[in-house]
């Protein structure tokens, strides 16, 4: 069976625009030719990555945070998480996250995998880890941050994604992720 590096790009870019440029991101629109010859643009939203950490304590519960995310108007049950510095590892990112949304210090930082978020217009990828051994440190949540600590145990966890409780798709993915590997 062939493996996706096996495949050619099925189009080529034949300009590129960038129309924005933030604090965090990027937005360029390329302007493509399709193998059937046929040209069309793609809007893409350009990341450095993020992290994402299941964190668990030492009493059999996982930290989940309750967060305002204006994108959505709503409050959401989130795993820690976190936009990598420039340079920075992931593995340092995932550490200095845990410590900033949660107050605690991870003694382990282990992989659990990862994924693009939102493939269709972003870069964006998401290295998943597993926060685990902690320690008290020092609670640094940015100032334009609104989090709750919300520890439960992961069965309390899975029984809200299933309820639709939990509507995060890093939060699902790293929930089952870790389930699975228990």
């Amino acid at each position: 069976m062939p493996q996706l590096e096996d495949y050619q790009s099925p189009e080529e870019v034949l300009d590129i625009e960038q129309k924005f440029a933030g604090r965090r991101l990027k937005l360029e629109v390329r302007k493509v030719r399709e193998r059937s010859g046929r040209e069309t643009t793609r809007e893409i939203v350009l990341h450095p990555g993020s992290v994402g950490m299941v964190v668990t304590d030492g009493a059999g519960n996982v930290l989940l945070l309750r967060q305002w995310r204006s994108a959505t108007g709503r409050w959401l049950y989130e795993i820690p998480a976190g936009t990598r510095e420039p340079d920075e590892s992931a593995e340092v990112c995932a550490a200095r996250e845990v410590e900033e949304e949660t107050g605690y210090h991870p003694a382990r930082i282990d992989r659990l995998g990862g994924f693009y978020l939102a493939p269709g217009y972003s870069d964006e990828y998401m290295d998943l880890y597993l926060a685990s051994s902690l320690s008290k440190g020092t609670l640094t949540a940015e100032d334009d941050e609104n989090i709750e600590l919300m520890p439960m145990t992961l069965d309390e966890a899975i029984e809200l994604m299933l309820n639709g409780e939990i509507e995060d798709v890093k939060t699902i993915a790293g929930l089952l992720l870790y389930k699975q590997m228990r």
